[in-house]
């Protein structure tokens, strides 16, 4: 133990002699952020000081992803030490125990590690962080801006801050950062509560309001980087030298939740890379995802648009329709299956039930509200959860009814930023394949299972692989620690017996209950969570749900709120850019194109178009007599028909058609009825497949 704590001594004092030399070339600091390190420092050095007591410094073993075990001591041995230990280069971020973990800080007990590089989302969220905190640290010291937040998205790091003159030489910003960078600026971190936070940036009242919208428990993680403080939500890199290549991308106002005026702040966009081989890898990914996006291919199909008299609202053109409707329709027919009642609800609703569910308290915010009668106010519905507690609580229920399962595809309206709107994405009317379930507490676990099932099943249809994420219960939370430990341990079961990947996301569940998150891949590696299946302990006590049971007493039915697709809308894009706008044949709304060719023929042409629609198929006729045949076909593969049929004089006499595939594969003359039942076969399937 004297040895270890010998260990940890001399460690601590050489980063700190490294940290005050870095600190000095770095550069220099303005009366309040010096007050700030200050006051950082302070905190530290109380904190340190109890947690030498809080860890005992007993032997442990890590367990790593490939079967290999490592001995270590708890509150000495880090991530960082085992990956140097095992030789695996490239680690940025470490799980442990499916909780993400920074390289750099002790392990505590027997556990499982993950060592994470750039290649997976996790490593490279931790390096867009740590490269924000750098970014900050450079608009703060070189050019005089003012940080209020910062952090990271799916499309990169940023910055938001204040700045008198916001002409950025963005160029110049990215080279400052790698010199910053270079010099290996230490991160440390700490965890503060409320009172700790608002003394640390007292001196900046817009970064306060931010990190307290920020705050979703009683502690907030603020690190030291460089001279600057950086409040982050999760793990960073060690150091700053693992980021050799920054980009800025763009700079951009933000706008502020409930704000009246423009608050002056911008943001400003980049990325960071270990090295230039992964910019390189991200640009293709880049130019691969501006290729197959799905604004692009809704504009070329002519599939839908949206207009600023109903600005986040996407009209839907006949062609996008067709695909709205029928991913509805196997939605639906899944229902069937499965034993989903539908109903109808209606879309405003006095303020009265939002009060009564908590929505008012907490999202009203979000909510478009409608004034009449007086001072009447009522409010479009944002979710379906309240209205289907009342459909409940309308007669006594029996355990005898129990499950009952009640889908609903009533227009949703949230009032988002207008700043946050993104084509299909992110709009302000949508529709989700939204659900819920009420049964007993010992149908749960059958129940979560068939939903599981459901998103399966769904998801091998559109060719996406899939994992799960148990997301437990979060700080703080609603319900009693019993409930909690119960509802977890059921959905672990549940998932333990779908027998599909899965892993812990802990403290990630809503303060109501605890969820299981499905997370897609799609066809260029992109992840999206879409399904969700979340447990609801607050709904049924708020509206005071029962049924009677067996022995002929009230209980309390467990709620699920269960979605597949989830929003509608962006369902279609995601569909559209994985299959690149070439939509399989069941899904497609351009799926037969018929070009005639020479003058006896068109009779026949109008005759199959005519055969093929009655058979609920999206037919159409080029008879185009300006264009060539090799241009109507190009313009029919261009406008990703799956199936183009050549009808000239030899078809029309032999009832055949002469096909070809999108791809230019020629498939060759067939009996028109055989066409007709092997694409009805390949539709009715939802098969995936061109040839047949």
């Amino acid at each position: 133990m004297a040895v270890a704590q010998l260990f940890r001594l001399v460690i601590c004092r050489s980063v700190a002699r490294a940290t005050l030399r870095v600190h000095r070339r770095y550069s220099k600091v303005c009366p309040a952020s010096s007050e700030r390190l200050r006051v950082f420092e302070s905190f530290r050095e109380k904190h340190s000081n109890k947690r030498r007591f809080e860890v005992p410094e007993t032997r442990l073993t890590i367990r790593l992803a490939d079967g290999r075990t490592v001995k270590g001591t708890a509150g000495v041995t880090t991530p960082l030490f085992v990956a140097q230990s095992v030789r695996v280069k490239g680690a940025l971020v470490s799980k442990v125990n499916g909780e993400l973990w920074e390289l750099g800080r002790p392990l505590e007990a027997d556990c499982e590690l993950q060592l994470l590089g750039f290649d997976t989302i996790e490593g490279r969220q931790a390096a867009w962080r740590t490269g924000a905190c750098v970014l900050g640290g450079v608009l703060e010291k070189v050019f005089g801006a003012e940080v209020c937040r910062e952090g990271a998205s799916e499309l990169g790091l940023y910055c938001d801050h204040l700045l008198d003159n916001s002409a950025l030489p963005l160029s110049d910003v990215g080279d400052r950062c790698k010199q910053a960078a270079a010099l290996k600026l230490p991160l440390s971190r700490l965890e503060l509560n409320t009172e700790e936070v608002q003394e640390l940036f007292q001196n900046s009242k817009l970064r306060m309001q931010l990190v307290e919208e920020q705050m979703n428990g009683p502690t907030i993680t603020v690190y030291r980087c460089g001279d600057s403080i950086a409040v982050c939500d999760s793990p960073l890199l060690p150091h700053t030298g693992l980021l050799k290549v920054f980009k800025t991308i763009q700079l951009s106002p933000v706008t502020l939740a409930n704000q009246t005026e423009s608050s002056g702040l911008m943001r400003l966009l980049g990325v960071a890379f270990p090295g230039e081989k992964d910019k390189e890898e991200w640009e293709r990914e880049q130019e691969e995802a501006r290729r197959r996006d799905h604004r692009r291919i809704g504009t070329d199909q002519e599939l839908f648009f949206f207009n600023d008299v109903s600005p986040g609202s996407c009209f839907f053109l006949p062609k996008g329709a067709y695909i709205y409707n029928t991913l509805t329709d196997f939605i639906k027919s899944e229902y069937r299956r499965r034993g989903f009642n539908e109903v109808v609800t209606p879309t405003l609703y006095s303020t009265a039930l939002w009060e009564r569910s908590g929505h008012w308290e907490h999202y009203s915010e979000n909510m478009f509200t409608v004034t009449s009668e007086g001072s009447q106010t009522y409010a479009l519905k944002p979710m379906n959860c309240p209205a289907h507690c009342l459909m409940f609580e309308q007669r006594v229920r029996s355990w005898r009814e129990l499950p009952l399962r009640w889908a609903d595809f009533g227009a949703l309206h949230r009032n988002e930023l207008s700043g946050a709107l993104g084509g299909l994405t992110r709009v302000r009317r949508f529709c989700q394949d939204d659900a819920h379930i009420f049964c007993t507490p010992e149908q749960l676990e059958e129940e979560i299972v068939a939903c599981l099932d459901f998103v399966r099943s769904v998801y091998q249809v559109f060719g996406f692989s899939f994992h799960c994420l148990l997301s437990t219960r979060p700080t703080p939370c609603l319900g009693e620690p019993e409930q909690w430990d119960n509802a977890e341990q059921q959905l672990e079961r549940s998932l333990q017996h779908f027998g599909e990947c899965w892993e812990l996301n802990p403290g990630d569940g809503a303060f109501y209950g605890p969820k299981i998150d499905i997370q897609i891949k799609d066809a260029i590696g992109r992840q999206h969570q879409c399904a969700t299946i979340q447990l609801d302990f607050q709904l049924p006590i708020r509206f005071d749900l029962q049924y009677v049971g067996r022995d002929g007493q009230l209980h309390r039915p467990v709620m699920i709120h269960r979605a597949v697709l989830g929003s509608l809308e962006r369902m279609i894009a995601i569909l559209a850019e994985n299959f690149g706008g070439k939509w399989p044949l069941w899904l497609s709304p351009a799926q037969v194109m018929v070009i005639p060719v020479g003058g006896n023929s068109e009779s026949y042409s109008k005759q199959v178009v005519r055969q093929f629609c009655e058979a609920g198929f999206m037919a159409d006729l080029n008879d185009d007599q300006g264009a060539t045949l090799n241009k109507k076909i190009r313009s029919a593969q261009l406008a990703q028909y799956n199936y183009i049929f050549v009808v000239g004089d030899k078809e029309s006499e032999s009832g055949t058609v002469n096909v070809r595939s999108r791809g230019g594969k020629q498939l060759g003359r067939r009996p028109t009825e055989e066409v007709l039942t092997s694409l009805t076969q390949l539709r009715d399937t939802r098969s995936n497949l061109d040839e047949f």
